[in-house]
């Protein structure tokens, strides 16, 4: 049978992994290898995809790639021990740095390659998704990067000094599986690897799932850098009755072993000496060949060893001219890896002989050789965790994730749950928490500007300097900082799910919804994040597997409100809406441009993008308590973002703005602002909108500056047609207010979003998201004016 027909409850053992290409390489580095064994744990609310059990983690599938997974020997799943063993962890002495030094055949130390202390050091900090990376790039090097608990939170490198070692960089790379080329952040990471070559590598690991993490670092040894390995996340282990053996650790592998917390700052310092030290002299992995340890010349092990050593003897010309690691080179060969096929430049009449060494060390061990490879690691990850690992009972986080998850993933209750959370937040942020805080802010403003007003008045000021610092800067930005609050209210509540783990849960039980409009459920994670700002979420999409399923992400990004758009709903709502329909308004404009959202989506599924979304492959983390100091550090980024912008694009606006509205063609003091050059411009535009209702060159004018930055076109309303609400309700009526609201909902986003299209996904669909998105915005706005017109309004 296959895993898709396993019940909640029963467990199996994988007898054979089936399908081809990426999909089953990753299926096979994430563990899922024959004669591994599997649980069953659960269904999403809408039966698919299923979350199972393996080699000590969670992870989901889909029932199509279930399928591919044949099993047999099904049975009950066995509980994990619930109560504390007698014995628990014991301490285990641990020397320190430079211990290698009494073993100096344990180590290739080469003289000639040390690096004198004081010189530049370079070191890559690498390790699986959600492994606790970015808390320990923060830790070594004092950044401020935000830590949220869903896999693929780093989505770019980031470079950072090491405290007290200001020769030493650090670069935090996105986090990985495997050197396998399945996903982009991978390619990213191994051609880091290779072609930077830097001094060390820090190789973080989760010690909670040493088995899994462990697949990366088997592979990263073969690249012949210098590395430490941390095992992060002791002090969870330890206190649920586990514990790891590091000196067998350390014995097995050939490189440090550092026990750490990174979380609480704990071994960060040993780590710090280790990783220096290795680096300056150059102390590579004792150990590459993981595959020498059968003596049986039938176990299929031995024909893994006998493969891969004949590879590396061939290409080792080859990989010596690519500048590649040999036996990293020799494993990539086999296991037919594209991007190394193609910088090794095999001859035609080489690669026959290749491809019969990978078909005979198939026909020993009696698996392809993909499987052959994955099998030889894990079963060597297997013996060795058995020896070194003292295994801790359930942990208090893995108990607490499987009882939150019979209600935020439970059949009936995930989907109003959400929902539930969602208009939680929107209530709390535009009615609630953000409301008040915004009147607050609002009064202090004004307060400002009434006390620089009267300043400037007894000063005797020139009134055109006068109405230049009032009407123009102080008016612009003091009207756009003055929603500063609700902007936060918003990033405060998103930085909590991520931390807690529930946005992972949210794309568990949203993946079946979003692939009837052909995107996987992780892109509910970057559309979420789109709420808040379009440009963290555009680089989000670089968790998605798929190049398909990245750039349709991107392309359904503007259609989730960002929060730069608040300034203008709050603005036009609270003008023209009766206090009590206002949160419904701003609501309802959300849940519309999810709904347009959804029709784009279905039309590029069916167009531009026809095809099936990526295979949901994702681990599942632990729920876990947010870090006030991690989401303090997220609200305080993007207030201190939003300020800068305030200060920058729109204080440049505002006064340009000014300048055009107070100046005529002839650069004279315009007679009245229709005379202006700002209303010259905004009369070439004000035709297109006419058809709209708001067909003035003030609006007209507003749009245009909205193209910078949403929240100018706050202050260019406010510039040309004042604070006062008769003065907005000369422009629209009720109707052609709504009208708008919908226009500014889906017209194109700020230069600061096109800019990361064009880097992410190239100049062509910068410029499609900039013209479809004008187009669809004018054409809905439009079908939106008929439909009133229909019923009387106007």
């Amino acid at each position: 049978m296959t895993l898709d027909e396993l019940q909640p409850g029963q467990a199996a053992v994988i007898a054979l992994v089936q399908g081809t290409g990426a999909l089953r390489h990753h299926l096979l580095d994430m563990g899922l290898t024959p004669r591994a064994e599997v649980s069953f744990v659960k269904r999403a609310p809408m039966g698919d995809p299923i979350q199972v059990k393996v080699r000590g983690y969670e992870l989901t599938l889909r029932l199509d790639e279930a399928r591919l997974l044949v099993v047999s020997d099904v049975r009950a799943a066995a509980r994990q021990a619930e109560e504390t063993p007698r014995e628990t962890h014991r301490s285990i002495p641990h020397p320190g740095r430079g211990e290698f030094d009494r073993a100096p055949s344990y180590h290739r130390h080469d003289k000639a390659t040390e690096i004198p202390a004081g010189a530049p050091l370079s070191f890559a900090l690498v390790g699986n998704q959600n492994c606790g990376k970015t808390t320990l790039f923060n830790q070594l090097t004092g950044a401020n990067q935000h830590v949220g608990n869903f896999p693929g939170v780093t989505v770019d490198r980031k470079d950072g000094q090491m405290r007290l070692h200001p020769e030493a960089r650090v670069t935090d790379l996105p986090g990985i599986y495997s050197l396998s080329p399945y996903s982009n952040e991978e390619i990213v990471t191994r051609d880091f690897l290779l072609h930077t070559h830097p001094d060390g590598i820090i190789n973080i690991v989760d010690a909670t799932n040493l088995e899994r993490n462990l697949y990366l670092t088997m592979q990263l040894m073969e690249l012949g850098i210098p590395m430490v390995l941390a095992l992060n996340m002791m002090d969870e282990m330890r206190g649920n009755g586990g514990s790891v053996h590091i000196n067998e650790l350390e014995q097995a592998l050939g490189i440090p072993v550092v026990p750490i917390s990174a979380a609480k700052n704990e071994g960060i310092d040993e780590l710090v000496e280790h990783a220096l030290h290795v680096a300056r002299n150059h102390e590579q992995p004792s150990r590459i060949d993981f595959c020498a340890d059968s003596e049986n010349p039938a176990d299929p092990v031995a024909a893994v060893h006998r493969g891969i050593h004949a590879m590396a003897h061939l290409i080792e010309p080859l990989a010596q001219k690519a500048g590649l690691p040999v036996r990293f080179a020799a494993t990539k060969l086999i296991e037919h890896d594209p991007l190394i096929e193609a910088k090794l430049a095999i001859p035609p009449e080489q690669k026959v002989i290749y491809d019969k060494i990978s078909a005979v060390m198939e026909q020993e061990s009696g698996l392809d050789a993909e499987a052959a490879l994955a099998n030889m690691r894990f079963a060597f990850l297997t013996r060795l965790c058995r020896t070194t690992v003292v295994r801790p009972h359930e942990s208090r986080e893995h108990r607490r994730s499987m009882q939150m998850d019979r209600l935020l993933t439970g059949r009936y209750t995930a989907i109003p749950i959400f929902l539930g959370i969602m208009a939680f937040i929107f209530l709390m942020t535009f009615n609630g928490i953000g409301a008040w805080l915004t009147s607050l802010m609002e009064l202090l403003v004004s307060s400002v500007t009434d006390a620089i007003d009267a300043g400037l008045t007894a000063a005797g000021v020139n009134p055109v300097m006068h109405a230049l610092l009032i009407d123009g800067v102080l008016q612009g930005v003091g009207t756009v900082i003055g929603f500063l609050p609700t902007i936060v209210t918003l990033y405060f509540f998103l930085s909590i799910l991520e931390d807690t783990g529930y946005m992972a849960r949210v794309a568990f039980v949203m993946d079946r919804l979003l692939r009837r409009i052909g995107l996987s459920g992780r892109s509910i994670v970057p559309l979420l994040v789109g709420f808040g700002c379009s440009v963290p979420a555009i680089m989000a999409t670089r968790t998605l597997s798929s190049d398909r399923d990245r750039k349709m992400t991107i392309l359904l990004t503007p259609f989730m409100s960002c929060s730069a758009k608040l300034p203008i709903y709050t603005l036009i709502i609270g003008a023209f809406f009766p206090p009590h329909l206002q949160a419904a308004v701003m609501i309802g404009l959300y849940l519309f441009g999810i709904f347009c959202g959804i029709l784009y989506a279905l039309v590029l599924d069916h167009t531009k993008f026809r095809g099936e979304p990526v295979p949901f492959v994702m681990e599942l983390p632990n729920y876990r308590i947010p870090s006030a100091k991690s989401v303090v550090r997220l609200v305080w980024d993007k207030a201190k973002g939003f300020v800068v912008k305030a200060f920058t694009i729109i204080f440049v606006a505002s006064i340009l703005i000014w300048f055009l509205q107070m100046f005529d063609g002839q650069l004279n003091p315009a007679a009245a602002p229709d005379e202006s050059l700002l209303a010259s411009i905004g009369r070439l535009v004000a035709p297109l909108f006419a058809p709209l209702g708001f067909g003035d060159w003030r609006v007209a004018t507003a749009i245009l500056t909205g193209f910078t930055a949403k929240e100018t076109l706050v202050s260019t309303l406010t510039v040309l047609a004042g604070e006062d609400i008769h003065a907005l309700q000369a422009l629209f009526t009720p109707f052609t207010a709504l009208v708008f609201l919908v226009f500014t909902l889906l017209y194109t986003p700020c230069v600061a979003a096109i800019a990361t299209v064009k880097r992410e996904s190239g100049d062509r669909n910068a410029l499609y998201t900039v013209v479809t998105q004008c187009v669809i915005a004018w054409c809905v706005a439009f079908l939106v004016r008929c439909l009133g017109g229909l019923f009387g309004l106007s």
